[in-house]
């Protein structure tokens, strides 16, 4: 989708830069007269093309976007300027890609641009729109290092969630991946062997040896019939997810799903609530601040959602209201954030929001996979099992021919 670069006035006279993925000028204009922005300047993001490209495909991990802003928050802290301070991240930078990005922002500093505005060239990789609407509000209320050092908790906190997350899977995954290649090796190369032997004896095998014969030899013919429906069902799966409906229709159906869907909901939940708590915090208005998070969810129904609580929000609708008119934020998160706004302490509260179901998300992660794990154990245990009875059953009968 096409990359632009706007520059709009709010009420007050204020004018703000940013960068807006569209299919057109027309739909960026609209999309900032419906956050209360006239808009000024609109054009395409010619810069895009200077993204630099280095082994991987040019692109910066998580990892160094982490570890850039800690150390550009932690030299701020220290009193140093913004540009001595990008010249000492460009020789520690740990990679030609992260060089080549260093770079270029120290030399659109020195030229005299803001530090939101340098980061807009490199959009949305590896800066997001959170990341450069975060940056240009510390700038506008000239806390610009407490906003990078929030941003860098927000990035750890988020990281930590998706590696808990990924922890938590790498067992099972593990123990099903090695369970599920021992009884492909059993199937493709033992059985075959011992068939050959059983033909040439011509003896009668029991039923489940005869069962266990058959599945192999139709594993060993027509396997790249099965190769080919999976990879056929996968291309199938993205041309349809590779359109606005078929990505609403799967992100509806994962939230319906019984267990998956629950741990999604409580996932896109944490990752609303602590998105949006970290731009509160930072400064950025509350409208501004919900079209970035409409963005920044990884399910569609969700972000479709958010959208809607953003224009139930901009008729002058409180963010509970709009959250429960959804019907889809589970109630704890809706009366958490309805207290934040009674209290005036809305951005501590969606904070707490986004810790208690990041918490809830490792508790149900943790109870689902321990019943998992025992149950891959087991099946694979059963298939295997199988396997040997049914080999030991011929072996007994052959014992038995008359000699």
């Amino acid at each position: 989708m096409p990359v632009f670069v706007y520059r709009a006035a709010d009420r007050r006279g204020q004018t703000i830069d940013g960068v807006m993925e569209a299919p057109d000028a027309r739909a960026v204009v609209e999309r900032l007269q419906r956050d209360a922005y006239f808009p000024i300047k609109v054009t395409a993001h010619a810069e895009r093309a200077r993204w630099p490209v280095f082994g991987g495909g040019g692109r910066v991990g998580q990892r160094d976007l982490l570890a850039f802003t800690q150390q550009l928050a932690t030299l701020f802290e220290a009193g140093l300027p913004l540009d001595r301070a990008l010249a000492i991240l460009e020789e520690l930078a740990p990679n030609p890609r992260v060089k080549a990005i260093v770079t270029d922002l120290l030399a659109s500093v020195r030229g005299g641009a803001s530090l939101s505005e340098a980061l807009a060239k490199h959009h949305p990789r590896p800066f997001s729109r959170l990341y450069i609407n975060m940056v240009r509000a510390g700038e506008k209320g000239g806390v610009l290092e407490v906003t990078l050092r929030r941003l860098a908790e927000f990035l750890e906190a988020r990281a930590a969630f998706a590696e808990a997350v990924l922890s938590a899977l790498a067992y099972p995954a593990v123990i099903f991946t090695v369970g599920l290649g021992a009884i492909v090796f059993l199937l493709t190369f033992v059985i075959p062997r011992f068939a050959t032997i059983f033909a040439d004896l011509g003896q009668t095998v029991p039923l489940p040896t005869r069962i266990l014969l058959a599945v192999s030899a139709g594993f060993e013919q027509f396997w790249w019939v099965g190769v080919l429906a999976a990879l056929a069902a996968v291309l199938a799966w993205r041309v349809w997810t590779g359109t606005p409906e078929g990505r609403l229709a799967w992100a509806q159906t994962v939230l319906g799903l019984p267990l998956v869907g629950r741990v999604a909901m409580k996932v896109e939940t944490a990752r609303f609530a602590r998105t949006l708590g970290t731009m509160l915090k930072s400064g950025v208005p509350v409208m501004g601040a919900l079209a970035v998070v409409g963005d920044m969810m990884t399910n569609q129904a969700i972000g479709r959602a958010v959208d809607r609580l953003a224009d139930g929000v901009k008729r002058g609708g409180t963010l509970a209201a709009g959250m429960k008119e959804q019907a889809r934020f589970p109630a704890l998160a809706v009366h958490m954030v309805r207290v934040g706004e009674e209290t005036g302490r809305l951005e501590e509260m969606l904070l707490k929001v986004a810790d208690t179901f990041e918490a809830d998300v490792r508790a149900d992660m943790k109870r689902v996979l321990g019943l998992l794990e025992p149950a891959i154990i087991l099946g694979m245990g059963v298939l295997v099992a199988f396997i040997v009875v049914a080999m030991l059953l011929a072996i007994f009968s052959i014992n038995e021919i008359p000699l």
